[in-house]
């Protein structure tokens, strides 16, 4: 009997950037993975709690969706890690990926 039924299993060599900074309070270490999987969106890894998340532009102008997803204190701490991201990931389009 078959348990599971593939979805998807996919290789590529993708580009991952490890960066870690500090604002005025906080320290931040993320490994971020370019993919062509996920609409293009990159995979955003907080190396302090292993929270993971897609962002997209979009996802990067809601405040409170960033400090939920990596348990940001403050909404302070989540327009400085905003900031970061609008110059740190690329301006992607949204790709259609299922038809």
């Amino acid at each position: 009997m078959n348990l599971f039924d593939k979805l998807y299993d996919d290789q590529e060599n993708v580009k991952v950037r490890f960066v870690g900074f500090t604002t005025e309070n906080v320290r931040y270490d993320f490994g971020i993975i370019y993919t062509n999987m996920f609409f293009g969106k990159p995979l955003v890894i907080c190396m302090q709690t292993g929270r993971s998340t897609l962002l997209d532009p979009k996802d990067i102008e809601d405040l409170d969706y960033l400090q939920r997803i990596f348990r940001i204190e403050t909404q302070a701490e989540a327009a400085d890690l905003a900031e970061f991201f609008k110059t740190s990931l690329p301006q992607t389009p949204f790709e259609t990926q299922y038809e």
